[in-house]
């Protein structure tokens, strides 16, 4: 196949996997009605969360981990090369403008995640570490992802990962600028916290 079509698959499969929009699935699935219409209006699961139910927030988390993984690991078995790089890139795109929902979609965090540990593993750790860290201490989600992401960059090209660093820096502007309105509040110290009501 030639590489620009390999290209444009790899692109499309990302995209789509990644426009799943597994908060609002599961969310209808289990009665909820939409995930759109509760707390803060994102698909993610932070937002899941705030319907009190910690297994759909759960699993909603690994949903939007798991298909940007699944984006990489197949184009990678299917074309090799770059191929896995456009697709993680395309699979964080689809969540945050998924095609089902008007373009309309979540901050991209766990998709950042999963396409993260995909393509290179270690630094996967790296982040989920101090997400998890930042987010347990201050109980404040948002600054757990954004204070990850910002380490992310740095750790590949310590690691050596040039090509998937390069990568991540455009992926976290893209998602520092997702953040916009939690940044302003995070500034403000209106920010909700975990297992609050906002």
């Amino acid at each position: 196949m030639p590489n620009a079509a390999i290209s444009i698959a790899a692109l499309a499969m990302g995209y789509l996997l990644g426009s799943i929009p597994f908060g609002v699935i599961l969310t209808r699935a289990a009665g909820l009605g939409d995930i759109r219409a509760i707390g803060s209006g994102n698909i993610g699961a932070t937002n899941v969360l705030r319907t009190g139910r910690r297994g759909l927030a759960a699993l909603t988390l690994l949903g939007d981990a798991l298909k940007g993984t699944a984006a990489v690991l197949i184009t990678a078995l299917l074309f090799g090369g770059t191929a896995p790089i456009l697709a993680g890139f395309a699979a964080f795109v689809g969540h945050i403008f998924p095609v089902w929902l008007k373009f309309r979609g979540g901050k991209g965090v766990a998709t950042y995640l999963g396409v993260l540990a995909a393509l290179y593993w270690p630094a996967g750790i790296v982040f989920a570490v101090i997400w998890g860290g930042a987010a347990w201490l201050t109980r404040t989600s948002s600054l757990g992802a954004l204070t990850a992401s910002l380490v992310t960059p740095i750790a590949l090209f310590l690691f050596g990962a040039s090509p998937i660093a390069w990568l991540f820096v455009f992926l976290t502007v893209i998602l520092w600028l997702r953040h916009e309105e939690n940044i302003r509040r995070l500034l403000a110290g209106r920010e909700g916290r975990i297992g609050g009501a906002r």
